[in-house]
């Protein structure tokens, strides 16, 4: 059993190692530069520049029991199980320069989002549940940048990301008339970190950002929402932005 417990946290955190590999792979060209020529050398002097984003995400709730999970009314409810599901975003980049070493960003986009959870009873086969949801989110964020070298800078970015539902819907894989009932609204703390790369005509930046949902997403309570207490949204993305 402690073997397949193992595993399965590998699994959970196989996408984030994923991630990482990439940025190492797009990164190496430029780390690798020695006494290159500048490409766009004053491009980071504007005040205001702009761009477009690609995001390609996995995401997941993380799920607090409830009181009444451990009562005799949900006696025969064995577990409810979150699964991580993949996404995509595409978005806007508005880049204002405070600083040499300081940005603030505006990045408006819309973000496809699928979330699971898996019922697990005694007495019946297992029911998912799944969410999915077509969100517009406004991140706004703090950049810090580190010295230019050559042709690439290292950043790291963190701020908070607003986001509101365009348009849902709850999909039952099993015959269920209730639906879990989920807020139209979500606010999520964002972290990252990524790499500048200077070209001739344009900046590309890898980017990986980490989000932490601080609201509670559950609304309304029915039978799939009586052995949770609270629903948040994690999300881990790997961001290709081009300015």
């Amino acid at each position: 059993m402690q073997a397949t417990h193992i595993w399965d946290k590998l699994y959970l955190h196989r996408t984030k190692v994923v991630f990482a590999l990439l940025i190492l792979l797009l990164a190496k060209p430029a780390l690798s530069q020695r006494n290159v020529e500048m490409n766009n050398p004053n491009y980071d002097d504007r005040f205001l520049s702009y761009g477009f984003l690609i995001g390609l995400h996995t995401t997941t709730y993380q799920l607090k029991y409830s009181d009444r999970f451990v009562s005799r009314e949900l006696d025969t409810l064995y577990s409810i199980s979150p699964s991580w599901s993949p996404g995509f975003s595409l978005g806007f980049i508005v880049n204002m320069n405070m600083s040499e070493f300081l940005d603030i960003r505006l990045l408006p986009k819309v973000s496809f989002y699928e979330h699971r959870l898996e019922y697990q009873s005694l007495d019946s086969t297992p029911l998912e549940e799944l969410v999915e949801t077509t969100v517009v989110e406004l991140p706004l964020l703090l950049k810090y940048k580190s010295e230019r070298r050559g042709n690439f800078r290292m950043y790291m970015v963190g701020g908070v990301k607003p986001g509101f539902e365009a348009s849902g819907k709850n999909d039952v894989d099993e015959v269920s008339k209730e639906n879990l009932d989920i807020k139209a609204f979500n606010l999520s703390l964002d972290v990252g970190f990524g790499i500048d790369m200077y070209y001739p005509l344009f900046k590309f930046s890898p980017e990986i950002r980490f989000s932490k949902g601080i609201t509670n997403m559950l609304d309304g309570d029915n039978d799939l929402s009586a052995g949770i207490d609270r629903l948040n949204t994690n999300t881990v993305t790997l961001y290709l932005l081009f300015q």
